[in-house]
C-alpha cells in the first residue's frame, strides 16, 4: 500500500492530474493488487512477474470486460511502474514489452445543428433558477467545448464580463482562456440574479450549485443532457462529452481551423483534436460534391 500512495502522491502533485484522473489510475493498480492477493498469494506489487498481468488480462476478457477498458487498465498499471522504476524501487518494469489489445475504433455522432436547436430555443425550460441554471449548463458545453469536470469546478470569478471570456483549469492543471457568446454571457447574469432573488446560499465559490446551493456531481450532469437530448435525438449516446464533441464538429463545418479547436479545446497535441475532423468529411464532401468542376458537368 506504500507504494500505490506514493504513486497517487506522485500523480497528484509532480504531474498535476486532477483528482478523476488520480482516482481512476489508483483504483486500477488496486484492484490489480486484490487480484494478485487471491489468485497468486503475492502481497507485493514491487515483485510481479508479466505472467500474474496476462492472467489478469485473461481474466477481465473471460468476464466480459471491453478491449478498451482492459487497455485502460493496463495504462494505469504501466504508469504505475514506471512510476515504480522511476524511484529506484524496481529495475524491470515487467509490463516493458506488453503491447495492447486491438479495438475497433468507434466514430462518435455529434449532435446536429437542428438537434441543438430544438434543445436550446424550442425546450420549455422549467421557470425560475433552476430552468436558467439548466439552460446555461447546456449552452456553456456547447458554446465553450469545456469537459464535464472543468464546467463542475468552474467558480465565479473564472467569468471575466469585461473581456467576454471565461477561465477554465484543464487537465494537469493547464489554465486556458475561452471567449463567451453574448447570449452566453446573458444567461450566465440572468443565472446569478436568480440565484441571488431565490436566496440560493452557499459557501463555495463555484459557479453552478444545486438548488440547496451544493456543488453539482458529474452524474448529475449526465443525467441532465441526457434527458434534454433524449428528446430530440435518437443518437445512442448522448452525453456532456457528446456536446464537446459537437462544439468541435460544427466548429470545423464552419471553417475554424484545426489549430484553433485544439487551443479551444485544451489539447495538448493535435493529435487528440484530430479525432474530430472525420464528423467535417461530411459537409467538405457536400461542398466537394457541389463545386468541382468535373461534378458541374
Amino acid at each position: 500500500m506504500r507504494n500505490i500512495q506514493a504513486y497517487k502522491d506522485y500523480l497528484e502533485k509532480e504531474r498535476k492530474y486532477s483528482r478523476h484522473t488520480v482516482l481512476a489510475y489508483v483504483n486500477d493498480v488496486s484492484e490489480f493488487r486484490e487480484f494478485i492477493k487471491k489468485e497468486f498469494e503475492e502481497e507485493f506489487l514491487d515483485v510481479v512477474k508479466y505472467n500474474m498481468v496476462r492472467a489478469w488480462i485473461v481474466m477481465m476478457i473471460e468476464k466480459g470486460v471491453s478491449n478498451n477498458s482492459v487497455n485502460r487498465k493496463i495504462s494505469s498499471l504501466k504508469s504505475f511502474y514506471k512510476f515504480l522504476l522511476k524511484v529506484k524501487v524496481i529495475s524491470v518494469n515487467p509490463l516493458v514489452k506488453h503491447k495492447s489489445l486491438k479495438v475497433a475504433k468507434k466514430v462518435q455522432v455529434p449532435f446536429s445543428e437542428k438537434e441543438l436547436k430544438q434543445v436550446v430555443e424550442l425546450t420549455d425550460f422549467p421557470s425560475g433558477f433552476e430552468g436558467v441554471r439548466n439552460r446555461l449548463i447546456i449552452e456553456l458545453f456547447y458554446t465553450t467545448g469545456m469537459r464535464r469536470a472543468e464546467l463542475i469546478d468552474l467558480k465565479e470569478s473564472n467569468v471575466d464580463f469585461y473581456n467576454k471570456s471565461v477561465k477554465v483549469l484543464g487537465k494537469r492543471n493547464k489554465e486556458r482562456i475561452i471567449p463567451l457568446l453574448p447570449v452566453t454571457i446573458e444567461l450566465i447574469v440572468e443565472y446569478q440574479r436568480l440565484k441571488k432573488s431565490e436566496n440560493i446560499l452557499s459557501e463555495s465559490e463555484v459557479l453552478i450549485l444545486s438548488k440547496k446551493g451544493r456543488k453539482i456531481s458529474e452524474s448529475f450532469v449526465y443525467r441532465l443532457i441526457n434527458d434534454y437530448f433524449s428528446s430530440v435525438s435518437q443518437k445512442v449516446k448522448k452525453s456532456p462529452h457528446v456536446l464537446r464533441h459537437t462544439f468541435a464538429t460544427h466548429l470545423l463545418n464552419n471553417g475554424a481551423d484545426l489549430n484553433s479547436v485544439k487551443e479551444l479545446l485544451g489539447h495538448a497535441s493535435l493529435a487528440s483534436t484530430q479525432i474530430y475532423t472525420h464528423s467535417s468529411l461530411a459537409e467538405l464532401k457536400n461542398v466537394y460534391e457541389k463545386s468541382h468542376p468535373r461534378n458541374l458537368k
